[in-house]
């Protein structure tokens, strides 16, 4: 089965609201669209970024459906407290043409049992067969796959190819260690912003899901071209990605915290996306203070990448 689908740079869609907060799909597609257009190789729709918790199965699905119908390559998370949903979410994006699965981990019951875990993985990966699948890892999920359950999946399961890694530097390595440096066919995605040159680099990923991404998405972009350059001993490469790197700091930072949607939407309304500004529940707002900060930083960084790019030459 193919990997292509997890290999470049794939950003986590959010939700955008309409003004009686109910999801705006035209606005979500022409997101995707616009994403697809400057460089990005697909989309993630419902991982954590797409606030999966706070949407019916039905608004979920009606999302994917409209990305997919409108020719977006469309990876689709599984999120559910029920097994039975994250099943019904698995089949319905194959049905509808979907390209590929984020089998994100059974939460709240049973969250902690590797058996259950298990049970809760196979089903979803059996409900599309035809789908190439990557499982989520995230401390937030509160369960961490590790290489014995992940390769006992992957001898009944060929749509398994591969691990997304939301955890730090030592989740990371423990994923290129142990898992994708086991089985060269397994792809290894770096799930959290501020690990993009750990993870190209020093632990071989072949792709990266992103937050900060829909912001920025040139530069994003440009920061994982330089670390596959660096990671085949480009040394320039290696210097100028590790500048970027560190100048996005604070903003990939975000992306590690529980208000990471509040952020990143308040991002595209300083970009002029008026769709992002609302949330569905009406009390998920930044603080004064929360957004002051926001605004600091973002203008930091937009005023710093265009002398960094001048004295680069681009």
């Amino acid at each position: 089965m193919s990997s292509n689908i997890f290999t470049g740079t794939i950003p986590a869609l959010m939700t955008p609201c309409t003004p009686d907060r109910m999801p705006d799909y035209d606005a979500l597609v022409a997101k995707g669209k616009e994403l697809i257009d400057a460089g990005m190789s697909a989309v993630v729709y419902c991982g954590s970024m797409g606030d999966w918790p706070l949407l019916t199965a039905e608004q979920r699905q009606e999302g994917v459906a409209r990305l997919v119908a409108a020719g977006i390559p469309t990876i689709v998370g599984t999120g559910a407290v029920n097994s039975k949903e994250a099943v019904a979410h698995a089949a319905h994006a194959e049905r509808v043409g979907a390209h590929g699965l984020m089998v994100i981990p059974r939460v709240m019951s049973r969250g902690a049992s590797a058996t259950a875990q298990k049970n809760h993985f196979s089903a979803i990966l059996e409900a599309a067969p035809n789908l190439p699948a990557v499982i989520y890892n995230s401390p937030y999920y509160g369960f961490a796959t590790r290489a014995d359950l992940f390769f006992e999946l992957r001898a009944k399961y060929p749509n398994l190819i591969g691990f997304k890694e939301f955890g730090g530097a030592t989740d990371l390595r423990y994923a290129a260690e142990h898992i994708t440096s086991q089985d060269e066919a397994v792809t290894l995605m770096v799930g959290v912003d501020t690990q993009v040159f750990h993870g190209f680099v020093n632990c071989g990923a072949t792709g990266s899901i992103t937050g900060i991404g829909n912001a920025l998405p040139k530069e994003v972009l440009h920061l994982v071209d330089l670390c596959k350059k660096a990671a085949k001993g480009d040394v320039l490469a290696r210097r100028q990605a590790l500048e970027l790197e560190s100048a996005l700091g604070v903003l990939s930072s975000f992306d590690e915290g529980c208000d990471l949607v509040l952020y990143y939407k308040y991002l595209l309304v300083l970009n002029g996306q008026k769709e992002y500004a609302l949330h569905f529940n009406e009390t998920d707002v930044l603080t004064d203070s929360q957004r002051k900060y926001t605004e600091a930083q973002y203008q930091l960084f937009r005023d710093w990448y265009v002398a960094w790019s001048k004295d680069l030459g681009r």
